[in-house]
């Protein structure tokens, strides 16, 4: 695991001191990323330079040094990630090549030296981001891997393409300029999150998952081209479903899942795992300790608040597996104290409040592994949110007239979401545990704007936005729509939300959560359930395997029984969230007063300020539990706080950064 950083400079006027100076600024600030080694490459008569960071897992030797030559001298290499299968790779490709170390990185050399890059990139199992240059084309290509583990930004500033890891290592390039995009401003307050390929910053990309980008010495224009595609995988398997027996899905998921997992369990340092309880990593702890002949690690965050707390079962799970297990209970004032580093983690506006716990946890398990699995992907495969389960109700519902369906939304509409609430805890006693809902006034009044809906793009925008109306609270904003198109192949709402989640909520919130949290604190995670394989077959199962008797992942769930006595898992899914909604009424209340000061909003230029400050007052009230929408203006100002604060090139002492979590958490 690493961070990567580097540039171009079409001009070829950099000297090469300066290329390797900037080069390796630009790399320190991803030390977080790297603690154990650094390198920097560059060649002045063709103006490139590769610098990294590593944090060693395989080959601790000097013979996974980076930036790394390829045998023929032909490429250098700089790479952040995993490659799973290196060592078949390897067998493969031995006869001909003759490596001088263990590394999963000097097989991806040789793979490009003898199959050529297009033809190596799809052959590759793992989490990567890597910078390629080739001597002999002058050309620089950049790639990443099918699901977007691994970030890689870029950016063309006048002569010079840049790319990183993190923004931080663009800020750090003397021609980056930092200004503010507003239209991607705007789809943060909807997603929580800048989806790929946009960024915070103008002329500044995410390479979208899934991609490689080429750009010559000699010329930048280039689009991204993908050499891997859920949609094609669905399409693939729609055509070619699975036909065997229920039994038989279970033994064959349950066959490639344990293969995932072994791929994953291949280190050089300690490795373990984050528990939380629920299905997903509970399958994961699960194959871990079938195949471990030690007792594996595993972590927990817990929550004195019963609502968001899960750590009991995860204990009870870990004692049934016999698991070394750990876990620390969350509290507002460890909570606190990580907050105001968030923006700095992050890098960019982000606001999916799990992040916190997720930083405490990864905190956690820095402490005793270097490498931790986690059970990320599996709700998005298997159909395990709520707007998965009810997807045949969404299908019935838009056979109604619309007419009808807005008359039912707004008689909805006609009880404030804390009515809701209020009648939904009043009706506790004898309402089943597994359809109590958290907060159900917001999300009956999200179904009151899903019955509006004309198709399952404009329901999906719903289900997942924040800030539907983004630009009445950021002035001069446009809308970007989204502009994807559902395989035509799949017929079910939930499949299609399914999708859509996959391509979207996942790379742009799941996996970057955990990206940052886990390299803050110098931690590798890895998530078994985004091989592609374990993808591939999801996806030729029939919707009944995933979602039965409005219950999701039931595929998922037979194969954890094997494992786990079904009455240690048969429960409410908690999620990994914390009480938000009253922290910011009480311990975090003038923290977030300061950050939306009237006046300051007013002199920042962003926000228009009447809206944001009517929610907050409704907030802290009680009427209205608006949490959410609050949370994504105040991670917005959070970051916008760091980054003027910090100069640029300068927005990270990675290893202050690592140390104050620790110390403060």
């Amino acid at each position: 695991m690493c961070g990567i950083s580097g540039f171009l400079d079409l001009n070829h006027a950099t000297p090469a001191p300066e290329l390797r100076r900037i080069a390796m600024r630009m790399a320190d600030t991803l030390r977080h990323r790297g603690p154990n080694d650094a390198g920097v490459w560059a060649d002045e008569g063709a103006g490139i330079a590769l610098s990294m960071r590593r944090l060693a897992i395989l080959d601790l030797s000097p013979a996974g040094h980076q930036p790394m030559e390829s045998a023929s001298g032909r490429y250098m290499l700089v790479f952040n990630g995993e490659i799973y299968n290196y060592q078949d790779l390897r067998n493969e490709l031995s006869p001909a090549y003759s490596f001088r170390g263990s590394s999963d990185t000097e097989v991806m050399l040789a793979a490009f030296e003898q199959w050529g890059i297009e033809s190596s990139v799809p052959r590759l199992n793992g989490m990567f981001a890597f910078a390629l240059w080739d001597r002999q084309e002058r050309s620089l290509t950049l790639g990443r891997d099918r699901f977007g583990e691994k970030p890689l930004y870029y950016a063309r500033m006048g002569s010079h393409f840049i790319f990183g890891s993190e923004l931080k290592a663009l800020r750090a390039h003397p021609r980056f300029a930092g200004e503010v995009d507003v239209d991607a401003a705007a789809l943060f307050l909807r997603y929580s999150c800048v989806p790929a390929p946009y960024s915070i910053y103008k002329h500044t990309s995410k390479l979208p998952a899934a991609t490689l980008l080429k750009v010559s010495a000699d010329d930048f224009a280039s689009t991204p081209q993908p050499y891997w595609s859920l949609r094609s995988v669905i399409d693939e398997a729609v055509s070619h479903p699975f036909d065997g027996s229920e039994h038989e899905a279970v033994e064959q998921l349950d066959s490639i899942l344990r293969d995932a997992v072994r791929i994953r369990m291949h280190s050089d340092v300690p490795l373990g795992a984050f528990l939380s309880g629920g299905i997903d990593s509970s399958i994961i702890v699960s194959l871990m300790q079938a195949q471990s002949r030690t007792r594996v690690k595993t972590f927990t965050i817990g929550s004195h608040d019963k609502e968001f707390d899960e750590a009991q079962d995860a204990a009870k799970i870990a004692a049934h597996l016999g698991t070394e297990h750990t876990e620390l209970y969350i509290t507002a004032e460890k909570a606190i104290s990580v907050i105001p580093l968030l923006p700095r983690f992050y890098d960019e506006p982000f606001a999916d409040s799990s992040q916190i716990p997720t930083l405490l946890v990864s905190q956690l398990a820095k402490e005793h592994v270097t490498v931790s699995l986690s059970g990320d992907g599996g709700d998005e495969l298997f159909g395990g949110y709520t707007r998965h389960i009810w997807g045949d109700t969404l299908d019935r519902l838009h056979r109604v007239p619309l007419f009808l369906r807005r008359f039912g939304a707004a008689g909805i509409k006609t009880i404030p979401p804390g009515g809701w609430d209020l009648l939904s805890q009043m009706s506790w006693p004898v309402t089943p545990a597994r359809w109590r809902q958290r907060i159900p006034g917001h999300k009956l009044h999200k179904l009151a704007s899903l019955l509006e809906s004309r198709s399952v793009h404009s329901l999906y925008e719903k289900l997942s936005s924040h800030w539907l109306d983004a630009a009445k609270v950021l002035p001069g904003a446009s809308f970007i729509p989204f502009s994807e198109d559902n395989p035509s192949s799949l017929r079910h709402s939930a499949e299609n939300l399914m999708y859509l989640d996959a391509i979207g909520y996942l790379p742009d919130d799941i996996l970057v959560k955990l990206d940052r949290a886990t390299m803050a604190v110098s931690l590798e995670g890895r998530v078994p359930f985004l091989d592609h394989r374990v993808a591939e077959f999801a996806w030729r199962l029939p919707l009944s395997m995933k979602i039965r008797q409005r219950q999701g992942k039931w595929i998922l769930r037979q194969v954890l029984y094997r494992y786990v006595p079904r009455e240690m898992v048969d429960r409410p899914k908690s999620g990994f969230g914390i009480p938000l909604a009253a922290w910011l009424r009480g311990p975090l209340r003038d923290w977030a007063e300061s950050l939306l000061d009237e006046r300051r909003l007013r002199q920042e230029g962003f926000f228009n300020p009447a809206p944001i400050l009517k929610m907050w007052r409704e907030h802290l009230s009680g009427k209205q539990n608006w949490e959410y929408h609050l949370w994504d203006v105040l991670m917005f100002q959070g970051w916008l706080e760091e980054s003027r604060r910090t100069p640029a090139g300068l927005s990270s002492d990675s290893e202050d950064i690592a140390n104050a979590t620790v110390e403060r958490a």
